[in-house]
């Protein structure tokens, strides 16, 4: 006799058994399990009325909402391959991912008409436009309306190719391998979020706070509809109405990144008291490295309930931490939970516990990226190890502590200067509400570090400036002192919460190039 092994978890599976149990909330948009099902195939039969095939490529411009969601469920029944692209880029970002992704047919928000126009200037044959009219687009709702809602007899499960948010340089196209064309089971892109974050099962209600062009967030609302929860998406963030989503819609599950958490401590005292969601279970957190004092209020505040993860669109390894944990270790982000983890030195070879080098990962699937073999190269060491090209050390028990990106490092007069631990120093100062350290070029060290540094309300300009200068003074060394220290409005951030250094050099540079004589 044999033993059953775990059921296969899918978005059909729940709209089969549980048609009208609740699967997605974004605003007025509600959809049971049987109509996030129907709509999934009518798209999916809109790609095979276009002729797309196992293999082609798809590009999505979309908003939060259902569509978002269905067009990826959509793809893995067809066996295509979508790119979801940044509701925020410009015509030309997003003409570059349509052609270096080889999409062929395009799917466009009738809102994002601007840099729309710029994705008729690409290769792809096929363009259409969802919402509303848009020149040059046909639109989808007819195809869509006139589309089955019944499934097809062939679905060879098809795959996403997420870009890294190309913070440095170009984005990257992260290629996955499809499956076979007969594979059936729990999608993969959902399987292991529903393990790791306990995703899976119908009393899950998940707040989705991020755009859905995320990977972390589209793979979480994939894993939670596979899994048979309820998913409730923000059209876009509000810290204020995020609050009032964990009360009223009873959430379980949410998922943060620092920048996040800031707004929410940002609000008034008295309605951060008033907080009433004893279902909140579990606060998902990553994306960015989380400064401790951020992450010690929200505990604070929240409970001992937030779990925090470390990993990438390459999807090479992953570490993760839960909140009692982190009290013992605080600034850790856990141990290896997908991949064996190794610290590398320059030459890439292994270093012992405590050294400080790049962070690597070994025992997963090879990544490449797509039509980039040179950039797959750079993340890859000899003996087979991966990494995100972050820098960090592994304790005695195996614990990960990061301390930078390697492409972030200043290399001042030969020295290697960490802008976290720069930033860390200077977030101690009464006053800071946050900062950011980049290096720019110097005539003699070669680079050196500036700072740019936020106030919280009310702290006087002048004496914050002063404060920051006296305390890097006594607490760092006098190559790792910034050489500017600038006030500014607020951090430049990518949607999903990611810091923009290279948006701070470049106002840098302007500044210094309109000051010059």
């Amino acid at each position: 006799m044999t033993s059953e092994g775990p059921p296969v978890l899918d978005l059909r599976r729940h709209a089969q058994q549980a048609p009208q149990r609740q699967a997605l909330l974004c605003g007025t948009a509600a959809l049971s399990y049987a109509e996030l099902e129907a709509l999934a195939n009518r798209l999916a039969n809109v790609l095979r009325a276009y002729k797309l095939t196992r293999g082609d490529h798809i590009a999505s411009l979309l908003g939060n909402g259902p569509m978002a969601l269905a067009l990826a469920w959509a793809c893995w029944r067809t066996g295509t391959i979508l790119t979801p692209m940044a509701t925020s880029l410009t015509g030309s970002e997003l003409r570059y991912l349509v052609e270096d992704s080889g999409a062929s047919l395009v799917l466009v928000d009738a809102a994002c008409r601007e840099p729309a126009q710029a994705l008729l200037q690409t290769t792809a044959t096929t363009h259409l436009s969802v919402g509303g009219d848009l020149p040059g687009f046909a639109p989808l709702e007819p195809v869509l309306a006139a589309a089955s809602p019944l499934p097809f007899a062939d679905e060879p499960p098809g795959a996403l190719m997420l870009y890294t948010s190309g913070t440095t340089g170009a984005p990257k196209g992260v290629v996955r391998p499809l499956l076979a064309a007969d594979w059936r089971g729990t999608p993969p892109f959902a399987a292991d979020l529903i393990q790791l974050f306990g995703l899976g099962g119908s009393d899950v209600r998940y707040l989705s706070t991020a755009p859905l062009y995320h990977a972390a967030a589209l793979r979480c609302a994939l894993a939670v509809t596979a899994g048979g929860g309820t998913l409730v998406v923000m059209e876009r963030f509000d810290s204020e109405a995020a609050l009032g989503l964990i009360e009223t819609q009873r959430i379980t599950h949410s998922q943060w990144v620092p920048a996040m958490f800031q707004r929410l401590l940002a609000l008034p005292a008295a309605r951060r008291a008033a907080l009433h969601a004893p279902a909140h279970r579990t606060a998902i957190h990553g994306a960015a490295p989380c400064p401790r004092a951020v992450k010690q209020a929200m505990l604070d505040w929240w409970g001992p309930i937030l779990l925090e993860y470390y990993s990438g669109t390459e999807g090479i390894g992953l570490t993760m931490i839960d909140s009692a944990t982190w009290l013992q270790r605080p600034g850790s982000v856990g141990p290896a939970h997908k991949g064996v983890l190794h610290i590398a030195d320059e030459a890439g070879h292994a270093l012992p516990a405590g050294a400080t080098g790049l962070v690597c990962f070994s025992g997963m699937a090879p990544v490449a990226y797509h039509r980039a073999p040179e950039k797959t190269a750079s993340r890859g060491l000899p003996e087979g190890w991966q990494t995100f090209g972050d820098v960090g050390h592994v304790d005695e028990d195996g614990f990960l502590y990061l301390t930078d990106r390697r492409d972030d490092l200043i290399l001042s007069g030969g020295v290697n200067v960490y802008p976290q631990e720069i930033e860390a120093c200077i977030s101690s100062v009464p006053g800071v509400w946050e900062c950011a350290v980049v290096g720019v070029a110097h005539a003699t060290f070669g680079e050196r570090p500036i700072a740019f540094v936020v106030p919280a309300r009310g702290a006087e300009s002048t004496d914050l400036i002063n404060e920051v200068r006296r305390h890097c003074e006594l607490h760092l060394g006098r190559i790792k002192r910034p050489d500017e220290i600038h006030l500014i409005a607020a951090l430049p951030r990518s949607p999903t919460g990611k810091l923009l250094r290279r948006a701070l050099r470049d106002q840098h540079t302007q500044t210094l190039a309109e000051n010059s004589p």
